[in-house]
């Protein structure tokens, strides 16, 4: 997770570094499990998002030592940003984990990443301009892929709504966490960013946890301990470290291959069944990579810090 700065453009018309991509697209798929845990684990949905947290500080600190990527105060202006995205961060988990309990998978997961589309928006804008063909075929695609999906694998009913509204909550908190995030990646490295963030949001999620009644010492720590792993160390290490090169609206796509991967869970695990809708949504949303992909590089590039 380190090396020479390269350049990118906040824009999302830049070519995109094929190691970041990669990293971008292994987060993903290692965010795509955390639902699963989360239903697995005997604590309240807040205390699952502190445990989340907590447990995966001592593993970034030493990935951080091991990457010359110590964590360390980054001032006043950038603590000051990294604790607006461990807000919207700690929230989204509290919003996220409830709905999670109260819906099915692929509703949740789908709901929670409309901050694919939060992002890939807040990315055009920053720009200044309209999308080029290829990025508004690809989110047409990418739009297309989740309404298929959530014809297929989601199912609106009065039953999931509760869930439904607080997993739509959840995504759009996460937005927000994702603007700041990529804010503070212009001038810090990946896993500082992350440490901080992550502590902040536990220090909030805890009290929050207890002022809930929440259950929050637990009595089997393997799905947290893989909670933290796979979505905390592994997932949002990725993912941080891919904002500081990959552009939003390559990254708010990205976001959207999480749905997919949980509603195969759901279907393996709960028998939450997928139908042709779901794979016909998840290869759209594959093809919306892949033209977002071949968008060749813009002129005026930032750069930032790996």
């Amino acid at each position: 997770m380190d090396g020479a700065p390269v350049s990118a453009t906040a824009a999302g018309v830049s070519a995109v570094p094929p190691r970041a991509f990669a990293a971008l697209m292994l987060g993903n798929v290692a965010l795509a499990f955390g639902p699963w845990m989360v239903r697995l684990s005997d604590v309240g949905p807040s205390a699952a998002g502190f445990w989340r947290l907590a447990l995966a500080l001592p593993f970034l600190l030493v990935l951080a030592k091991a990457m010359g990527q110590p964590a360390h105060w980054p001032g006043r202006a950038g603590a000051l940003v990294i604790a607006v995205a461990a807000f919207f961060f700690a929230a989204d988990l509290a919003a996220w984990h409830a709905g999670i309990h109260l819906t099915k998978l692929g509703n949740a997961t789908l709901f929670g990443n409309v901050a694919s589309f939060a992002f890939a928006a807040y990315g055009l804008w920053l720009a200044r301009r309209l999308p080029s063909l290829l990025q508004a075929a690809a989110l047409l695609l990418a739009a297309l892929g989740s309404a298929l999906l959530m014809a297929g694998s989601a199912e609106l009913s009065a039953r999931y709504l509760h869930g439904d509204l607080l997993a739509l909550l959840a995504g759009l908190l996460y937005a927000g966490y994702l603007i700041a995030v990529e804010r503070v990646r212009e001038t810090l490295q990946p896993l500082p960013v992350l440490i901080l963030a992550s502590a902040f949001g536990a220090a909030m999620l805890l009290p929050f946890a207890a002022a809930m009644g929440e259950a929050i010492w637990p009595q089997q720590w393997t799905a947290l301990l893989l909670l933290a792993l796979g979505s905390q160390v592994v997932g949002q290490g990725c993912l941080v470290y891919a904002l500081g090169q990959v552009p939003p609206l390559v990254v708010g796509l990205a976001l959207l291959t999480q749905p997919a991967i949980s509603a195969a869970i759901g279907w393996i695990v709960y028998g939450e069944a997928m139908t042709s809708l779901d794979f016909l949504g998840a290869a759209a949303i594959g093809t919306a990579l892949v033209l977002v992909r071949l968008q060749g590089p813009s002129s005026g590039p930032k750069s930032v810090v790996t």
